[in-house]
């Protein structure tokens, strides 16, 4: 998928969805919306289903891109209970709704604590 970016396009019958060349200038939102798929597809399908996430290939995700917000934790069952709270269909693969129901849990999460320290200092 290099190169490649996965357009999704509204039209009065529906969602179109096609790849083409990267374009020459995307917004900020269509850069982040393509980075999540990127980023998933990255690491699922090493093993099992090619479109899905195994709880090792999760963790591996998690690890590596989440970095921040697992710095500090000790809990050793952590990746266990994310993937049992992400895992909503129980078949031990996060595909990739449950996987952004993970991306907007803590993209929430960070706003809210946002406008918290905003409304301390003031503004």
């Amino acid at each position: 998928m290099s190169g490649l970016w996965l357009l999704c396009h509204i039209s009065d019958s529906g969602f179109m969805l096609h790849s083409s060349p990267a374009p020459a200038m995307s917004t900020p939102l269509e850069d982040a919306m393509n980075t999540f798929i990127r980023i998933f597809h990255h690491y699922s399908g090493k093993e099992g289903d090619r479109y899905k996430l195994s709880k090792r290939e999760l963790k591996e995700l998690l690890t590596r891109e989440l970095t921040d917000f697992l710095s500090g934790q000790n809990d050793p069952h952590l990746f266990d209970k994310i993937m049992n709270d992400l895992d909503s269909n129980k078949d031990n693969e996060v595909d990739f709704n449950e996987f952004m129901t993970l991306v907007a849990t803590l993209t929430v999460a960070c706003n809210d604590f946002f406008e918290e320290q905003l409304q301390e200092e003031g503004f």
